[in-house]
């Protein structure tokens, strides 16, 4: 059964599925550690926050594409990619957004969220 999470931001709710065939151990740590309430920032086409997990590089890829949720190791962030902009540096993509990515659009710096399990 796939793992998947649910992250709420504003008036929406988008769930993320996780994919632990390609970062394990990135999935494991962030589940544990999960839920998170955060207030956000945007960078360009991407929504991160800080959260209270150091999980060390794993097959980390400085490309995204929009809908990827990862982790940023540099920060500890957690990413969310919904446009094209691409990682200040590589990034443990753990999860993919399955539907409704461009409402965060709508996100601005300081608006609440949330991402606990689904």
């Amino acid at each position: 059964m796939v793992r998947k999470i649910a992250i709420t931001c504003k008036d929406f709710q988008v769930s993320a599925e996780m994919l632990e065939g390609e970062r394990p151990k990135t999935c494991e740590a962030i589940w544990r550690a999960l839920p998170f309430e955060a207030e956000l920032e945007i960078w360009k086409e991407e929504v991160y926050f800080e959260i209270p997990v150091k999980i060390p590089p794993e097959n980390p890829t400085p490309k995204t594409t929009a809908g990827d949720v990862s982790y940023w190791p540099e920060g500890p962030g957690f990413c969310i990619f919904f446009g094209k902009s691409q990682p200040v540096s590589p990034v443990n993509t753990f999860a993919r957004i399955t539907g409704g990515v461009e409402k965060f659009r709508a996100a601005r710096t300081g608006d609440k969220i949330i991402v606990r399990r689904a």
